[in-house]
């Protein structure tokens, strides 16, 4: 953010915290590390993906091994960090009616975005590759999906869904109403003018990386960093030494 440095130093001033403002590159280490239990251990490569608000990120993972210092590292290939969320991309195209012609148009502005990372990593496809989310969209679309009357993060996270299932909610969302998005409990007022935006950073993602396989990841940058942490902290080390 622009005023980044003035608000580390109103947040030392007024309440005597520093905070760290770390880059994207660290955010998309930290988002894999999270999210490496839920990478099939038989997969050859996984496309994470985490649908911001502003921004949207994409990691291509390789396989991980076990470190014996808790979950595996995650071995990161490539990221790339996309200027476009949820919020972003329905304050442009809107949020509350969205038509087919407007769907497809955000879509083809975030298919531009990926282009370049396409380009270079687009042959990362076929049934040893899955796609890992982690987003509000992807949590909103597994609780649809499972017909959830609340949203029921035990269920939601670690879901699988194939390629199909994830077409078949969206086209579901796109024939409901604003109103509908509203009332549904996976969704509210909170999500209901943003969630269509983010299907659509979703469906470009899927264009650019067909895989067959989805999974659902309600965690991310809050388990990473409490993954490092406690790696920094030799919590890991002491009990692999314990008897």
């Amino acid at each position: 953010a622009a005023n980044g440095a003035e608000f580390r130093a109103r947040i030392a001033g007024e309440v005597g915290l520093e905070l760290e403002i770390v880059d994207r590159e660290t955010e998309a280490t930290l988002a894999a590390t999270g999210c490496t239990p839920l990478i099939d251990p038989g997969a050859d490569a996984v496309v994470l993906f985490d649908i911001g608000g502003g921004s949207s990120e994409l990691v291509w993972l390789d396989r991980s091994s076990p470190t014996g210092r808790g979950p595996p590292l995650p071995k990161i290939k490539a990221w790339a960090s996309l200027p476009v969320g949820v919020v972003t991309l329905a304050e442009r195209h809107g949020g509350h009616r969205v038509t087919r012609e407007i769907y497809a148009a955000m879509i083809e502005e975030v298919a531009a975005l990926i282009d370049g990372f396409v380009a270079e990593y687009g042959g990362l496809r076929g049934d040893h590759v899955h796609l890992l989310g982690t987003s509000g969209t992807v949590t909103t679309i597994a609780g649809v999906h499972l017909e959830l009357r609340r949203y029921e993060r035990r269920r939601v996270d670690g879901c699988w869904m194939v390629d199909g299932e994830v077409t078949r909610v969206i086209e579901r969302l796109l024939g409901w109403s604003y109103e509908d998005r509203v009332a549904n409990a996976c969704i509210g007022a909170e999500r209901a003018d943003l969630v269509l935006a983010g299907c659509a950073i979703l469906d470009a993602i899927r264009l650019a990386f067909p895989c067959q396989r989805l999974r659902v990841a309600d965690r991310g940058l809050r388990e990473g960093m409490l993954v490092q942490m406690m790696r920094d902290d030799g919590v890991w080390d002491s009990q692999a030494r314990a008897p």
